[in-house]
């Protein structure tokens, strides 16, 4: 055990020492000073993994100017001993990888190995026939009317008997609220009765911490830190030794993991003592279909969890801030909730276009996902002559896409719903979208997400929801800008402080 730790600790010393020499050299050469250049230097061995390691925490930030810069969309980082990694902002290379190509981009070893202590052998974390299986039982029950009902029946219920009734206490007591905590508890909840037919009540008026969800949260954020250690062996020898981070994500995931064991158990329980199945969630759904191992279901439900518990209170977040800034957006989406009310709850978010175009566009700019990573099978070129080599990581960029000029046009800096719109002959507006692989915030190909509608419908009964009765305006100072930050999804560093105000003129 000694002999392993001495060899990873050289390991990890070694790049460190070759670069002090480099950079010792370099400096006693006395040369012109060369223009800068935004693409980061290349050294013997170690590459530009320090360059890479220095933009830890504006990583997307920093991979977009490089891709922006670009002419190929496409960039090429040289990484520790001779490892490459190649960034994509093009659209052809996106088909390429997700659709035409597929077989050959899979998630790979690395990304399996990172996450399977939290999401195991979860449809997002599985290649192959585990994927197949599990996508084929899933897309099934994602296309029955039951459960598009059920979940219509679950977000209206959370919105009307928790979030509503919050925010009028919050208007009525002149409260401030982080909007970003209270969006992903609201998720939490739907997910979770969506998923498990289990109810954490996170939203109640309390904001009890719920011990499923805390640890949740913690294996979440944790399992993200692997993927931007700067050696993928120091994380695992802390693992090896049970301690810091690595001793919290244990803890965190065995009580993730027993939580979901526990209902697991007891659902399959309840759907022996019944002749006909009555509940209508997933896990109850996927065991009745035949899928009786305990370890697989827990896992395939920690992975729809995972799935829908960050990703639209991500982009409801961001929603709600472009919204502040842009009051005339918020005008035009008023004017729309007021024409459909009245109308059935399915019909009345079905008909909501530009609500739907102003979704699109927040996520065009904050994609809850900002990069996917894939390992390539075998080598292969991309479209854009980009040699990949077998093994190679490749990651499409959703962030980048959004902010690409020869996608978006020289406006893409704007929140500017109207570009996902055209007005018919009566002066209508009609939805136009883009592409998958333009725009693939949802994935695309045969991995794209199944609860893409089951997205657009929450999203739409929260904002139709509360702009009908509230206006959410932002508790911070003038000039204030949010950070994007990314977990395994994305968040606004620090939360969202807002404030909540009665509206009169929609009744």
């Amino acid at each position: 055990m000694l002999i392993q730790f001495f060899i990873s600790l050289f390991l990890l010393t070694l790049p460190l020492f070759i670069f002090k020499i480099i950079t010792k050299s370099s400096k006693s050469k006395k040369t012109a000073p060369s223009p800068p250049s935004i693409f980061p230097k290349s050294y013997p061995v170690i590459g530009s993994s320090l360059a890479v390691n220095s933009h830890r925490e504006d990583r997307v930030q920093w991979t977009t100017q490089l891709l922006q810069s670009s002419p190929s969309a496409t960039v090429t980082l040289n990484m520790l001993f001779g490892r490459r990694h190649i960034f994509t902002a093009n659209p052809a290379n996106v088909q390429h990888m997700l659709k035409t190509h597929f077989s050959n981009y899979q998630k790979g070893p690395f990304s399996f190995t990172v996450l399977f202590d939290f999401l195991g052998n979860g449809i997002f974390n599985v290649d192959g026939e585990s994927w197949k299986f599990q996508r084929q039982v899933s897309s099934h029950e994602f296309n029955t009317k039951s459960l598009r009902k059920f979940i219509q029946t679950v977000v209206d219920t959370e919105l009307n008997g928790r979030l509503i009734p919050m925010f009028s206490d919050a208007a009525a007591d002149k409260t401030v609220l982080d909007l970003q905590e209270i969006l992903q508890r609201f998720a939490f909840d739907n997910v979770c009765k969506i998923a498990f037919g289990f109810d954490p009540a996170c939203l109640s008026p309390s904001l009890p911490s719920a011990e499923f969800a805390e640890a949740f949260e913690d294996a979440t954020r944790i399992s993200s830190r692997r993927f931007r250690a700067f050696f993928s062996m120091s994380w695992k020898i802390k693992r090896f030794f049970d301690v810091g981070s690595e001793k919290k994500l244990r803890i965190a995931v065995t009580r993730v993991r027993d939580f979901a064991k526990k209902i697991v158990r007891e659902k399959k329980q309840e759907l022996a003592d019944k002749s006909s199945l009555e509940s209508v969630d997933l896990l109850s759904r996927f065991l009745s279909s035949g899928l009786t191992d305990e370890n697989f279901a827990t896992d395939i439900v920690i992975s729809f969890i995972l799935a829908g518990r960050d990703t639209t209170s991500a982009a409801l977040t961001w929603f709600f801030w472009l919204l502040s800034k842009n009051p005339e957006v918020e005008e035009e989406i008023l004017k729309e909730i007021k024409g459909k009310s009245g109308k059935p709850v399915f019909e009345e978010v079905k008909d909501m276009v530009y609500t739907h175009a102003c979704l699109c566009e927040t996520m065009r700019l904050y994609p809850p996902v900002p990069v996917d990573g894939k390992r390539a099978v075998n080598d292969d070129v991309l479209p854009d002559g980009t040699v990949v080599k077998k093994g190679m990581s490749v990651a499409y960029h959703p962030y980048a896409m959004g902010r690409m000029e020869m996608l978006w046009g020289s406006d893409w800096a704007e929140f500017k719903p109207e570009r996902w719109l055209q007005k018919d002959e009566e002066g209508k507006w009609n939805f136009v979208g883009r592409d998958p692989y333009t725009f693939p915030v949802f994935q695309a190909g045969p991995r794209i997400c199944l609860g893409k509608e089951m997205a657009f419908l929450q999203m739409k009964r929260v904002v139709a929801g509360v702009l009908k009765r509230f206006k959410v305006v932002p508790a911070v100072e003038d000039g204030f800008e949010p950070l994007f930050v990314v977990s395994l999804t994305s968040k606004m560093k620090g939360g969202f402080p807002v404030r909540i105000e009665e509206r009169r003129d929609l009744d």
